[in-house]
């Protein structure tokens, strides 16, 4: 029996239409099936620009319909609008009709991105304050009946096309001039859904270059998807269904302990989350001929909050940084007006990783941080006591003290509600009971084991992934294609294996 034989092929029309309980992602065997037959046309094109162009493009739509649906259309309907405006705006030298194009295009962008993720928000808050006034007492729209989809990704490439129209107002890149080029860029399904923000001037010239892929880069390309599986499909993932979701349903039948860990093994899972996402996404694009550059660097590793924010979802924090915190005036206006900056600054950034209370304050707690950082160095700077390098005991003080403030701010990100956070933080510091600490080492010892083996390769993960790297690049290449393909299926069976298989594998 061939491999083929094994496929019903009858179930492939209902497994090619997007589902919103199960959308494709880059951990699911369905893209895994998909990337098996893009790949060998994708390398016969590699040598006719437009014809790769227009085939990545259309595989890039169907990668999103499989991930939104009929969102596919939001994302056709900015990536020709803004290239238009982009056009425009290039071609003019008016500078009051040029400023009225981007205004457009951000108040469009913008308008799209808060229908989809701040509507219930807006209308909960208005209820609120009518309630308040004593206009209403009911919500309009019951909690229950508020059934709504967000299509993946708009949060990502609405950054991106808003920083393609800026920068042609800034006179920083020229306008693309065919609309497919400007899909390919909008809809590039490595980073389409989950990041990283990929600017304009970054990708753009990379479109054009005939993809070629040496040893080294293929080493490179293969060791980050792998390291991207392993974190997001069993690290993340396991600790978040063993641990996290089970303690943050309900923190009060829990002790304090167990609670803290949960904090802990939510800052892991989120890490590989994200940062597993970021791997596996720049080494497709490796893959394809495409440089991304890093997203994470070992973001717990830092001293200092603002550090933090240097290794941390870097292509969002420099995004935020260079078009939402320097336009509002950076610390170009004085002490207390960057103080502002910084906090309006985060709590925006807070803002647009979902739509609560608890990610607003998420951010204000990352913006005030930021700001006391920034006061603490203008005050030793002042006094003569900062040092250019500072002593190994107070980087070590700081690591502790950045990461514990970190994980904090973590409890408002994760909790379903104010209520669930108020009440892990009350489990902790009211009722620890650090007396079952060996009973819960028993209870959970996988779990612990598999956070205890995220944190050591966090910490340890530069030097590691190298020496995996250069053993990798000198495999033979079909060595190399036998331990990905290895790999990917151990890792796609260990999470599907309760499922009904399309190909012995969840789809």
């Amino acid at each position: 029996m061939t491999f083929f034989d094994t496929i019903d092929w009858g179930r492939l029309p209902d497994v090619l239409r997007f589902e919103r309980e199960s959308p494709m992602i880059f951990s699911s065997g369905l893209f895994l099936f998909c990337a098996l037959l893009f790949l060998p046309l994708y390398m016969l094109l590699r040598r006719t620009t437009t014809l790769r162009i227009i085939y990545v493009s259309l595989f890039s739509l169907f990668f999103y319909y499989e991930s939104s649906g009929e969102y596919v259309l939001i994302l056709l309907f900015a990536a020709t609008m803004d290239f238009f405006i982009g056009r425009a705006i290039g071609r003019s030298e008016d500078e009051v009709y040029r400023k009225r194009l981007l205004l457009t295009s951000v108040c469009v962008n913008i308008g799209m991105l808060s229908y989809f993720k701040y509507f219930y928000f807006l209308l909960d808050l208005g209820q609120m304050l009518l309630a308040s006034l004593g206009i209403v007492t009911e919500p309009a729209i019951p909690l229950e009946a508020r059934d709504y989809f967000i299509p993946a990704g708009i949060s990502f490439y609405t950054f991106q096309t808003l920083s393609y129209t800026a920068d042609i107002y800034r006179r920083e890149i020229t306008p693309l001039k065919r609309w497919i080029d400007y899909l390919f860029y909008l809809s590039f399904f490595p980073q389409l859904v989950a990041g990283p923000i990929v600017r304009a001037k970054d990708f753009i010239p990379q479109i054009y270059r005939r993809p070629q892929l040496l040893k080294a880069e293929y080493g490179e390309a293969l060791t980050l998807i792998l390291s991207g599986l392993v974190k997001k499909a069993i690290i993340g993932d396991f600790i978040g269904a063993n641990l996290v979701d089970l303690i943050f349903a309900e923190p009060t039948r829990f002790t304090g302990l167990e609670n803290l860990f949960a904090v802990y093994g939510y800052a892991m899972q989120i890490y590989c989350d994200f940062s597993g996402y970021s791997d596996m996404a720049i080494g497709i694009a490796l893959l394809l001929g495409f440089r991304f550059n890093i997203n994470f660097n070992s973001p717990y590793q830092s001293g200092n909050i603002t550090e933090f924010w240097r290794r941390w979802h870097i292509s969002l924090s420099t995004w935020l940084r260079d078009y939402l915190y320097i336009p509002l005036g950076g610390n170009r206006k004085g002490a207390i007006r960057t103080y502002v900056n910084l906090l309006v600054t985060m709590l925006l950034g807070g803002l647009w990783h979902g739509a609560a209370v608890r990610f607003i304050l998420w951010g204000a707690i990352h913006g005030v941080a930021l700001a006391l950082h920034k006061l603490y160095m203008q005050i030793f700077d002042a006094l003569g006591w900062r040092r250019k390098k500072p002593l190994k005991i107070q980087r070590f003080l700081g690591q502790i003290i950045t990461f514990h403030l970190v994980c904090f701010a973590w409890i408002f990100f994760r909790a379903d509600s104010m209520e669930t956070a108020l009440s892990v933080i009350t489990q902790i510091s009211d009722h620890f009971t650090p007396e079952v600490f060996l009973q819960f080492v028993v209870g959970y010892k996988n779990v612990l084991l598999l956070l205890l083996l995220g944190y050591l390769l966090h910490f340890t993960s530069k030097k590691q992934e190298l020496r995996f790297r250069s053993w990798l690049t000198d495999l033979p290449f079909i060595g190399q294609v036998c331990l990905f393909i290895v790999t990917v299926f151990l890792l796609i069976q260990i999470r599907s294996a309760d499922a009904q298989p399309f190909i012995y594998f969840n789809f």
